[in-house]
């Protein structure tokens, strides 16, 4: 058996796969809501992550008595800053990645490597990305400059998962697919970048030692084996970010292949043979989690969030199938009416952390059912984007695969084809990221001689959802129009 875990923003996920790469049993733990002192702040107390692992491996043990484990592996939300000192102490909550206080660090450093569009270029040339509110690095400075008392005390600076990991072995590790997301690493050549530690006053020390996603990284500590009742030295490998690992639980390895994602936020991630570079920074260009292989992923901040923000706040007295059944009537592009899923400001395209949701087209004769219809509509055109910059830039896209509560349901799954024009695959049994991550378990144990063979054991398809010629063509209207949104509205709150 192989036990994977997910270190989500919402809870724990750990899940037992089998020597088929059948996941045969989970458990999940869930976490205290993150807290948001000033708007725009998100941060969670990484003690409550290792409460909640420790819940899950113990729970999921209990489901398959006498299991022997045979090796780990985690993933969880990116982007997180865990700040300890030189006992291995927390120093504050974390920043998770949802967190957008850090504008004016962003700016501070593209000033450092000359201001604006050339400081972001070369930016960019380094580290394969811009500086972004929600990357780990900018949070660390925005610690250095509010807080000068904890950064002064900062020996070890880990991603969230991967203080879960330290927890339960005592080894300060980090894979290369986890670290593209910290703004510090030297995607191209998968190793951190002095250039940028040194400029932004991160000494490399703080650094952890950087794997390959399969590669056994550390082993499962006494301590730790008495608190979850894994064995001692059971062997754990690097693991991935949760969109590497959740890519991994896809089969999203080879160029050409490609997933769009909705949970709370949304992500369109395609495999590349070699890093390819946005000059502009719009798409996030990351080492992936098969070794000698890149990524690229544009995100929508607030995809599957729309529909519950939607639900909660106007709708509380409907489920989600009464909203979807009634939404499922009206005709596609919601007769005019759109949704710009802006709630939590936008990465993709715009890199606008201040950016704001919208209905606009509103008339007499729009309905609840038009609401739903259209913030459905909208979440989709939102990641429409990433594929209008994967054909800018060259990028191939020979399929869609669906994930995420995106493809549970059968109006979101034909929205999805009908705008993004491909043929859009559901798969049987999407596990998310802690399968991704017990499938690297199982390549780090040797049981697979690689991932590709992993994923050919565990993964099939249910079905293929083709593209309505005629929906296409109304939903390429509808996307013109979406597409004018956004500038049309900039800077009407200032």
């Amino acid at each position: 058996m192989f036990l994977g875990m997910d270190i989500g923003t919402g809870g724990t996920r750990a899940v037992l796969v089998d020597e088929k790469g059948q996941l045969v049993a989970s458990a999940s733990s869930e976490h205290a809501p993150f807290r948001t002192p000033h708007p725009g702040w998100a941060e969670q107390d990484p003690e409550d992550w290792w409460r909640a692992a420790q819940q899950a491996i113990r729970e999921v043990l209990a489901a398959m008595p006498g299991v022997h484990v045979d090796a780990a592996a985690l993933t969880g939300q990116m982007h997180g800053a865990v700040m300890l000192d030189k006992d291995g102490k927390v120093l504050r909550p974390s920043l998770i990645w949802c967190d957008t206080r850090t504008e004016p660090q962003c700016v501070w450093l593209h000033d450092q490597f000359g201001g604006g569009e050339i400081g972001r270029r070369k930016l960019i040339e380094l580290t394969a990305n811009p500086a972004l509110p929600n990357f780990t690095l900018t949070k660390l400075l925005w610690v250095k400059e509010h807080e000068p008392e904890i950064f002064a005390r900062i020996a070890h600076i880990l991603c969230p998962k991967d203080y879960v990991r330290y927890r339960l072995t005592g080894t300060y590790a980090m894979d290369v697919q986890e670290a593209s997301g910290t703004l510090l690493l030297d995607v191209a050549h998968r190793r951190w970048s002095k250039e940028v530690a040194k400029v932004a006053g991160i000494p490399e020390c703080w650094l952890p030692k950087l794997f390959e996603s399969p590669e056994i990284c550390a082993k499962i500590s006494d301590e730790a084996a008495a608190l979850t009742g894994l064995k001692p030295g059971t062997p754990v490998a690097a693991g991935a970010g949760d969109q590497g690992a959740g890519a991994v639980g896809m089969g999203i390895l080879e160029p050409g292949s490609v997933s769009a994602t909705i949970g709370t936020s949304g992500v369109v991630f395609a495999a590349t043979a070699a890093p390819t570079l946005d000059p502009l920074g719009r798409l996030h260009t990351f080492c992936h989690a098969v070794p000698g292989r890149w990524h690229v992923m544009g995100v929508t901040q607030a995809a599957g969030l729309s529909l519950g923000w939607w639900r909660e706040t106007l709708a509380p007295d409907q489920s989600y199938d009464d909203l979807t059944a009634a939404a499922a009537e009206v005709p596609p592009g919601s007769d005019g009416l759109l949704w710009t899923p802006y709630l939590l400001g936008e990465r993709t395209p715009h890199l606008d952390p201040t950016a704001t949701a919208a209905f606009v087209g509103i008339t007499a004769t729009t309905t609840r059912a038009h609401f739903t219809r259209a913030v459905l509509e909208g979440v989709a055109y939102s990641l429409k984007d990433t594929f209008t910059l994967f054909l800018e830039l060259g990028i191939p896209v020979k399929g869609v695969r669906l994930g995420g509560g995106g493809a549970r349901g059968p109006l979101w799954r034909e929205i999805q084809a009908n705008i993004y024009a491909y043929a859009c695959e559901r798969l049987t049994a999407e596990e998310g990221g802690a399968f991704g991550a017990a499938l690297m378990a199982g390549v780090g144990a040797k049981h697979w001689p690689d991932l590709e063979a992993a994923c050919a054991a565990g993964i099939t398809v249910a079905e293929t959802i083709q593209p309505d010629p005629a929906k296409v063509q109304r939903y390429a209207e509808g996307y013109a129009g979406y597409r004018r949104v956004y500038p049309a509205l900039k800077g009407v709150h200032g």
